[in-house]
């Protein structure tokens, strides 16, 4: 089973943006996809998780993407649990390969907090995803901020428990961890860097020993920006960005931080200044 390229680095629209306005951020990150040395040389993929009503676009904007395969995916930010059938305003699984996506996000903080998902759901969730040949984009951390075993563990029980369905009925393919502790989305700082590193460290050492799921990544998310990656690189497999990603100079500041990480130096087209003052700014999420 392929895996991904060394960094995953990605961003959900939520619901901030509207239609022309995502539409309008793809094609500027695309562009400077299309030019950018980390992903033109593999060491990066980009993906994007817009609102259901702008998959198409995005799609078409990124399906035109010279470069590497899996140079940029798109996915959506949720999925029923069932692959069809009486089931007014869901999406399925089917529906969303059939368009071309590649993602399915799973399991995110507020759609536990506002729409009542428990373990169960996520679990459900993650099978019809693995039926449709999506590779589930996992979202997991911990409520409350404490010692970082104890956070592994907590995120080591959750991602075993959303993979339980999948292995009873055989199902397997490639998934993304993306580590949210739900202390740190929205807050000021994003996790710290000791913390990050071992709660990361386990789950990818955890995910090795899961044969099904060979090639799987585990990314960082929760107040995820520019700055963090090359203080967390070597212990994580991309990034899941919140607000900072809203300024694709942002998505560019990060693409640098690839370059240099892999030796690389940024190419002028897809160097990215960030003000030092933005970065650990107050306001962002995943």
């Amino acid at each position: 089973m392929a895996g991904f390229p060394r960094f995953l680095i990605g961003a959900s629209t939520k619901m901030y943006f509207s239609h022309a306005r995502t539409l309008e951020w793809c094609r500027a990150v695309a562009e400077i996809a299309r030019t950018h040395p980390a992903v033109r040389g593999g060491d990066a993929a980009l993906f994007v998780v817009p609102g259901f009503l702008s998959v198409p676009g995005a799609l078409d904007v990124f399906g035109a993407l010279d470069g590497p395969d899996g140079a940029a995916m798109v996915g959506v930010q949720d999925l029923a649990a069932e692959d069809s059938g009486a089931f007014t305003g869901e999406v399925s699984g089917p529906q969303a390969a059939e368009l071309g996506c590649e993602l399915a996000e799973i399991g995110h903080a507020e759609r536990r907090r506002l729409f009542g998902e428990d373990d169960a759901a996520v679990r459900a969730k993650t099978a019809a995803a693995l039926r449709a040949g999506l590779v589930p984009l996992l979202c997991l951390g911990e409520a409350e901020l404490g010692e970082p075993p104890a956070a592994a563990a907590e995120c080591i029980r959750q991602l075993d428990h959303a993979l339980a369905s999948a292995g009873a009925s055989g199902l397997s393919g490639r998934i993304v961890v993306a580590y949210e502790p739900h202390w740190a989305i929205g807050a000021p700082e994003p996790a710290a860097p000791e913390h990050i590193t071992a709660v990361c460290t386990a789950l990818r050492a955890h995910l090795r020993g899961l044969p099904a799921h060979a090639g799987s990544a585990v990314i960082y998310g929760g107040s995820a920006g520019p700055g963090l990656l090359s203080r967390i690189g070597h212990a994580v497999d991309g990034l899941f960005l919140g607000r900072f990603a809203h300024d694709p100079a942002a998505v560019a500041a990060i693409l640098d931080e690839v370059s240099n990480i892999a030796g690389h130096k940024p190419s002028r087209a897809g160097s990215g200044t960030i003000p030092a003052d933005s970065i650990g700014a107050g306001g962002t999420d995943v």
